[in-house]
């Protein structure tokens, strides 16, 4: 049995690695401030003797003896992290910093959750591990691009300089039961928009292209990555190389909900990038990994969920 730290547990992610973890047999330590993250979430686990749940802020250092840390804490969704961006780049940048050292002090195996906003609007498609990347530093989401971009680089040192043990993985969109019903995120706008018969926004003409895997696709590559030898540390792609126009992915969910909601088109906001999709031959190789769920199947659980939340919340 493990000691496992989860930062950002009870978010959308975290709550189902949690769920994960505790079936293999392990204890589990979930830390969240609750800023995007909720007790709803982890609510089913809260009797369970094996997981401990604490409210704590990863800009401050936290204690414990771990043997794993997944460093998932931070807001991801554009309106979460664009709401208090100065709080958002330090959760990205002092989280990594006291993670790292209870790390280091622990000589846990630690775990960065990166994002595929690595990349910024990206030159190359897809996208590949070596790729630095087309990020602007001074816009409205570098926030959330440099905040990760900068963890990625002291995970690094912290490797480098102290000999810590770290993996690093690039998440591509994901989406699936739990996801906050506000979260801004395309899958879980057009989703509610569609069961409430509103209109369907998108923004921009709707060409820009995306690529979502369900969030169990997601948990699988999280625990290969962490069982990896030393040699082998990332950064590695998770996500689904199936690519979907913001159309597409609009008509697909309006199709899958029976609803009558119509599309409308707004203005693009800044820095939104045109083009995302994950070169994944990495993952194929060093995990012997790729998604597994196709995004109807994933969408139609996805869906469920909503639908009995919203009947809860009726």
């Amino acid at each position: 049995m493990k000691r496992i730290l989860i930062t950002g547990g009870a978010g959308f992610i975290g709550s189902h690695l949690c769920d994960r973890l505790l079936r293999e047999g392990n204890d589990v330590i979930c830390l969240d401030n609750y800023f995007t993250g909720s007790k709803d979430n982890i609510r089913h686990l809260l009797g369970n003797d094996h997981f401990e749940l604490v409210r704590h802020d990863v800009i401050n250092p936290y204690h414990a003896e771990v043997d794993e840390i997944y460093n998932l804490a931070c807001p991801a969704s554009p309106p979460h992290y664009q709401y208090n961006p100065i709080k958002t780049i330090k959760t990205s940048v002092m989280g990594a910093i006291n993670m790292l050292g209870l790390a280091k002090r622990t000589k846990a195996k630690i775990l960065q959750a990166s994002t595929s906003e690595v990349y910024g609007d990206p030159a190359i498609h897809p996208q590949v591990e070596s790729y630095w990347g087309n990020v602007n530093p001074i816009g409205i989401r570098s926030c959330y691009d440099e905040g990760k971009r900068c963890a990625e680089t002291l995970f690094m040192d912290y490797h480098r300089q102290n000999g810590v043990r770290i993996k690093i993985i690039r998440i591509f969109n994901t989406y699936g039961p739990r996801m906050n019903p506000n979260d801004g995120r395309v899958v879980s706008n057009f989703i509610v928009q569609a069961l409430k018969g509103e209109d369907i926004t998108i923004y921009g003409d709707g060409t820009q292209t995306r690529s979502f895997q369900y969030v169990d696709d997601l948990i699988e590559a999280m625990i290969r990555m962490m069982a990896t030898g030393d040699d082998f540390i990332g950064p590695v792609n998770t996500g689904n190389p199936g690519e979907f126009t913001m159309l597409e992915l609009a008509e697909k969910v309006i199709e899958l909900t029976n609803s009558t909601s119509k599309i409308v088109y707004c203005p693009l906001p800044g820095d939104d990038p045109k083009q995302r999709k994950p070169d994944i031959a990495l993952a194929k190789e060093k995990l012997d990994w790729e998604p597994r769920l196709k995004l109807n199947e994933g969408l139609r659980k996805t869906i469920a969920y909503f639908e009995e939340k919203c009947k809860r919340h009726a």
